[in-house]
């Protein structure tokens, strides 16, 4: 597969592309005219850089750095390593991942928070520079966090829906060009999630991507059927996670979303934490065949985030996808915690130990993209670890 280019306009600058080596339109030819398939993606001005920045997001052997943390959690992971939660040391972290050399070889987008999109280095060059420097497009997390739906058992909506064509207006201003939304389903041997749990979420990534697409932001559009407690199969969360996708691209659909123009942010296939972790190849074959099932070839990356994962399972299971090729979409990652979690306890806020953990962060990066490729041979930079069980925090964005 051919490199995508990546025209300067849509990189460095703050208007429309105006030239593209990406020109993929879905049009339809009726008695000699070409008919766009909607008013919305014909009178979109951003159209084709939003399908040209979706390519070079999902481009071969590249991935995504998801470091949009709310300041809430981003201070207990700091807490782990003996480190206050404030601005200069969130601020410190953050220019340890992005200012890593070589990150650029094989991260292609970076997923900020607000405080963070805004934020300079310690020498007073922005983070968006930095990140633009190593051929790295900046993204921002949108939503405002989760809140539970009345009348379920503990299921959670998202929210962040007002104001967000003005937050978006801003975030493409300061650099941005993709974005973030994340809605959660859990599920269970018997009834979770409910229907009501999936239509609602549905709604708001297919609003969201919507908005975003006519403010010319990429949606990274992240339906996660969260890796939970219980001992569900793995045959149960491929059932769930093909209905809510199907769901989520139907809701897409009403709203005419370009989708050459959106990224997918899915769950691997895995069973609950009380059944033995699968074999890579496992769940590979239900992760492909889930996709298989319910995403349209037009979309042109699959980001999958690593959950409760080990660093070491992340990159195993994302080399064993690559076994079920080809595909329509690039199968690739956006790694938050497998990519962060043993940089932060390597540097530890200690500044003798900067260049070890950046040297660990671009290691991790390295495996992963060869991962992607089919290529990775191991020793993986941080071996072994266990599955986790990620904790839901509710009640907003946590600034």
């Amino acid at each position: 597969m051919a490199a995508v280019a990546l025209s300067k306009s849509v990189f460095l600058g703050t208007g429309v592309a105006e030239s593209t080596m990406f020109k993929s339109t879905s049009v339809v030819p009726v008695r000699g005219h070409i008919v766009m398939t909607s008013n919305f993606e014909k009178t979109n001005r951003y159209a084709d850089e939003l399908k040209q920045t979706a390519a070079f997001i999902s481009a071969p052997g590249k991935g995504i750095l998801a470091s949009d943390e709310s300041n809430a959690t981003t201070g207990k992971r700091l807490a782990t390593v003996g480190m206050d939660n404030t601005v200069e040391n969130r601020q410190a972290w953050r220019e340890l991942l992005y200012s890593a050399p070589g990150l650029g070889n094989y991260i292609s987008g970076t997923i900020m928070f607000d405080e963070t999109l805004f934020q300079d280095s310690r020498a007073g060059v922005p983070f968006v520079d930095i990140l633009k420097k190593q051929g790295i497009l900046p993204g921002i997390k949108v939503d405002t966090g989760l809140q539970p739906i009345d009348g379920t058992d503990g299921e959670t909506a998202t929210q962040g829906l007002d104001g967000l064509a003005e937050r978006c207006q801003k975030y493409y201003q300061q650099g941005a060009r993709f974005a973030k939304w994340r809605a959660v389903l859990r599920v269970d041997n018997e009834v979770l999630p409910s229907s009501t749990a999936i239509l609602e979420n549905a709604h708001g990534l297919a609003r969201y991507a919507q908005i975003c697409q006519a403010n010319g932001l990429v949606p990274i559009v992240e339906p996660e059927v969260t890796l939970g407690e219980g001992d569900y199969s793995i045959e149960r969360t491929a059932y769930i996670s093909e209905k809510v996708n199907s769901h989520v691209f139907r809701l897409l659909n009403e709203y005419n979303v370009i989708l050459e123009g959106i990224l997918l942010k899915p769950n691997m296939i895995l069973p609950g934490l009380d059944v033995p972790t699968p074999a890579p190849e496992e769940v590979a074959r239900y992760t492909v065949r889930t996709m298989l099932r319910s995403v349209p070839g037009a979309v042109p990356g699959i980001h999958f985030l690593s959950g409760g994962m080990s660093e070491e399972e992340a990159t195993l299971n994302l080399q064993a996808l690559q076994a079920f090729g080809p595909t329509p979409w690039s199968l690739t990652f956006s790694y938050g915690r497998a990519l962060q979690s043993s940089t932060l306890k390597t540097w530890s806020g200690k500044e003798e130990n900067w260049d070890a953990a950046q040297e660990r962060l671009v290691a991790l990066a390295k495996a992963n993209s060869e991962a992607q490729l089919g290529k990775y041979k191991g020793p993986h930079p941080s071996p072994g670890g266990e599955r986790i069980l990620q904790a839901l925090r509710l009640g907003g964005a946590g600034k």
